[in-house]
Parts: structure tokens; C-alpha cells; sequence
């Protein structure tokens, strides 16, 4: 059982499978649209504007609900234009972002944590790049009526000068590399017409975030404050792509005037060559945040007037923090994250993929078998998901977002007594990711955590992993200066 906290507070493990209330009926809306997108809108199908009206009627009693419906019927013969597009981009959004508040809803029960209460955006005097984003806009609307099935080179090249022409304006790189990604994903998939599996669900939501991400006040920055005060991270959440990584610390804030403690996120990225793996990647990403050293050698921060935003995440400034004493996250998991207030989330950012919750459980009891070992032991049908029994109730595993860049592995996972990760939400079901586990070898406590190296490593395998990364990025800059030189 989850113990109970301060207040004498029980996490609600019989809410993790618990329907939700017009969650099935949402996604199905949201479903028909996306499929709509496939084929495209240029000559719609009588199946595709069955899908525009399910959208619509998903939307009806809304304050879009004629809007959507107008763009509905637009787009059903064929003749929407740029407003009816975005309008349905619009409503897919707000039904993508009602099934989040629905799960985060759901979330705060389970937890039974306070949330933060929001400020207004500070306003944008001047939209940055109205042009280049109406340009940007015009390409997305003509890639919605082609649809994926109707991608070819020569139209998903539309994308390069728009994306070239928005780099060199930092206000807008936020949208130029989404921009950019997904034109990057279509490419690799030309022709369309050729595809046998469609991406569906995910291409629909890079085409409706990029498209909303062109109109004015989306480059709106978010309400910011300062924090002052203890920072007490709980773990890392790697993020590795092949040619970027990222990692996320999540951590307990505790304010230095006594006011209720938060949780917060600081997120630091590089890029990175495809030979750099594993603990390698801990040398593209620590010296460019302190944070990293102290969450790997389990320290605490002082912060002094930190930039934070309305949703918890950090801006990052070493010059406004200091390495503080030696903290445990299992201890601050156990006096602290129960009480701690959780962030709020921007409007544009409402979806169930964002759910990435810090929770502490133990006293569960492991089931299944993630190692995918033993064929003589039970290995068979259901083989390969881990699943922690809590009070009779069941939360899956999700091992497969353990980095390889870290001491915890799933075999860890499963023969351990106490776990802190980030409750998330996926096909239809809760999900934990591990993000540091309890175990016990001889009598012995022991913790492993993802991002134990973080901070540098005498393990082995992590030492050698670090030497090789250092050889291939001497190897990689030695022949980037000779290119310069050239």
C-alpha cells in the first residue's frame, strides 16, 4: 500500500483503471478527424465528411460549436479554406486538451496534491515574423488537403524556406523546429502513396500544434516569476533521439519564505552525433546545467531568484543557483511530494502525451516478467510487461523509457520494494515510468536511479561508455575544424 503522507493521505490506486467520463466518446471524435487527414481534403469521400460531422457534434454546445460546424461543411465539399482549417484544428485541439484536463483531474485525485492556481501570459507588444508564419500556415492548409496519402517530395519541400526563414528569429524557433521535424518525418516517408502504415494519431497532432503555433499570440511567452528558495530534485527523464537528446529535471521546490513547496522542471537539451550513446550522452548535456551534477550525486540546490514559469519549469541559470547539502529523493518523496503543489499546464499544451506526473509508490508487489527471459519459467503469453500490485489494484510499467544512459535497468525495477517515477498516460491506460527504485541485495538497501551518471560514474560500463563518447566527439571536432579551416 502507498503509505500515507503528513495529513494521513492515501494515493487512490483503484482510480488507475477507473473509466473516465467522456473520454472514449472524445478520442472517438478525435479519431474520425485524424483519419479524415489520410486522404486529405482536396476531393472529400462521403466517409470523410462523416468524420468532419462527428468532430463538429463533438463540439456542439461549445462556444466553437458554429464555427466547427461551418468549417465542417466547408471542408465536406471540398472548399475550405485557410479560417475553416484552423478552425478545425482549433476544435481537434480543444477535444485533445478537454481529455487532458479530464485525466490531470483524475491525476489530482489519485494523488490527492494541490494545483497551482495561473496568472495571465504577459502580452507580446510586436508578433514576431507575421509573414514567414503566414507563409507557414499556407503550407500546412495545403498539406491537410493533400493529406498524408497525397505527400511527395516536391510538397513537403515547401517547408525548407520557411523553416530557414524563421531560424534566424529566436522567438520563432520554437515553431521552426517542430516545423522542421515534421516536414523531416513526411520526407523520410515520400510518397505517401506508398505507405503501409500511417502515423496517423501522430502526424494529426504535429499538423494541428504547428498550424496553431502560426496564429498571432502564440508566441505569447509565459507568465513568469522568480523562485528563491531549496530545490530537491526526485530524478531524470532522458530523452534521446538520433540526432538530439534531452533530459528533464523533475524536483520539489521549496520556497525559502515558508510558503507551500511546488513541483518544478528543468529541461536542458543538446544535439548529438548518432555514435554518442548511453552515458555518453551525460558529456553533451552537464556542462550546460549544474543541476545535472547535483541530481546525480543526490544534492540539493539553492536557487536565488531563479526565472520560473506558471507551469513549473525553470529557466535555467547557473549563476543563480549553488550546490547545497546532500539530500535523498526517497526521503523527499516521502515528507515532501505529497504536499507539493503541481504545475499547471499552458493552454497550447493541453494533451494527454504532457501527462508526465512525479509520484512515489512501494509495498507493491511486482508482476510479469519485463526481461523478456526464461523460457522455462513462466516467459509466454504476457511475458515482457511489469506490473505493480498495489491494494489489489494493477499500474503497468513502462520500462521501455529507461535510458540506457543510467545504472537502472528493468531487471532493477522488478526485483524492487519502492519506486519514483512519472505517472503518464497512453493507450488508454496509466502508465509509470521508473525514475529511481528501492531494492534490497543481502539485507542491503540499495537505490538506482536514471540518472545516476549524471553527474560522472565509476561504473564500469558507464566509464567506458563516457570514453567512448569522448573519442567521438574529439574524432567529430577535429574534422569540423578542419572543414572550417578549409
Amino acid at each position: 500500500m502507498v503509505p500515507a503522507d503528513e495529513d494521513g493521505r492515501l494515493m487512490r490506486t483503484d482510480l488507475f483503471t477507473d473509466p473516465v467520463d467522456g473520454l472514449d466518446e472524445a478520442l472517438s471524435a478525435v479519431d474520425a478527424f485524424d483519419r479524415v487527414l489520410v486522404s486529405g481534403l482536396l476531393r472529400p469521400r462521403p466517409d470523410q465528411a462523416a468524420g468532419l460531422a462527428a468532430l463538429a457534434t463533438a463540439l456542439g454546445g461549445t462556444p466553437l460549436a458554429a464555427l466547427v460546424a461551418e468549417a465542417a461543411d466547408k471542408a465536406a465539399a471540398g472548399a475550405a479554406g485557410e479560417d475553416h482549417l484552423v478552425a478545425l484544428a482549433a476544435a481537434r485541439t480543444a477535444l485533445m486538451g478537454s481529455v487532458h484536463d479530464a485525466l490531470t483531474e483524475r491525476v489530482a485525485d489519485i494523488t490527492g496534491r494541490p494545483r497551482a492556481e495561473g496568472t495571465a501570459p504577459d502580452v507580446v507588444a510586436q508578433e514576431p515574423g507575421a509573414s514567414v508564419l503566414a507563409a507557414a500556415r499556407a503550407w500546412l492548409c495545403d498539406l491537410a488537403r493533400a493529406g498524408w496519402q497525397g505527400t511527395d517530395h516536391e510538397l513537403v519541400a515547401g517547408a525548407a524556406p520557411v523553416v530557414s526563414a524563421m531560424l534566424p528569429d529566436l522567438r520563432l524557433r520554437r515553431q521552426a523546429t517542430l516545423l522542421d521535424g515534421f516536414a523531416a518525418e513526411l520526407a523520410a516517408s515520400c510518397p505517401g502513396a506508398t505507405l503501409d502504415r500511417v502515423p496517423v494519431r501522430r502526424w494529426a497532432d504535429l499538423w494541428t500544434r504547428a498550424l496553431l503555433l502560426t496564429l498571432p499570440g502564440a508566441a505569447r511567452t509565459p507568465a513568469m516569476s522568480t523562485a528563491t528558495g531549496r530545490l530537491l530534485p526526485l530524478g531524470v527523464d532522458v530523452q534521446e533521439h538520433a540526432t538530439a537528446v534531452q533530459a528533464q529535471v523533475h524536483a520539489v521546490f521549496e520556497p525559502a519564505d515558508g510558503t507551500a513547496p511546488r513541483l518544478v522542471r528543468a529541461a536542458v537539451s543538446a544535439p548529438k552525433p548518432d555514435t554518442v550513446v548511453g552515458a555518453g550522452l551525460w558529456q553533451l548535456l552537464r556542462p550546460r546545467m549544474s543541476l545535472l551534477a547535483a541530481a546525480g550525486e543526490c544534492r540539493s540546490m539553492e536557487l536565488d531568484g531563479m526565472p520560473v514559469t506558471d507551469e513549473g519549469d525553470l529557466v535555467w541559470d547557473d549563476r543563480r543557483a549553488r550546490t547545497g547539502e546532500p539530500v535523498d529523493p526517497f526521503s523527499t518523496a516521502r515528507v515532501v511530494l505529497a504536499t507539493a503543489t503541481d504545475p499547471l499546464t499552458a493552454p497550447l499544451d493541453r494533451h494527454p502525451a504532457r501527462i508526465a506526473v512525479p509520484v512515489f509508490l512501494e509495498g507493491y508487489a511486482v508482476e510479469g516478467d519485463d526481461t523478456g527471459e526464461g523460457e522455462g519459467d513462466g516467459a509466454g503469453e504476457g511475458a515482457g510487461r511489469l506490473t505493480f500490485a498495489l491494494a489489489g489494484h494493477r499500474l503497468a510499467v513502462d520500462t521501455d523509457r529507461i535510458p540506457t544512459a543510467g545504472p537502472l535497468t528493468p531487471d532493477v525495477v522488478a526485483a524492487s520494494g519502492a519506486c519514483l517515477g512519472l505517472l503518464r498516460w497512453d493507450a488508454g491506460e496509466f502508465l509509470l515510468q521508473p525514475l529511481a527504485v528501492e531494492t534490497t541485495v543481502r539485507k542491503k538497501t540499495l537505490v538506482f536511479r536514471a540518472g545516476g551518471w549524471a553527474g560522472g560514474t565509476t561504473d564500469k560500463a558507464g566509464a567506458r561508455a563516457e570514453k567512448a563518447a569522448t573519442d567521438s566527439v574529439a574524432v567529430l571536432r577535429e574534422r569540423a575544424g578542419k572543414l572550417l579551416r578549409a
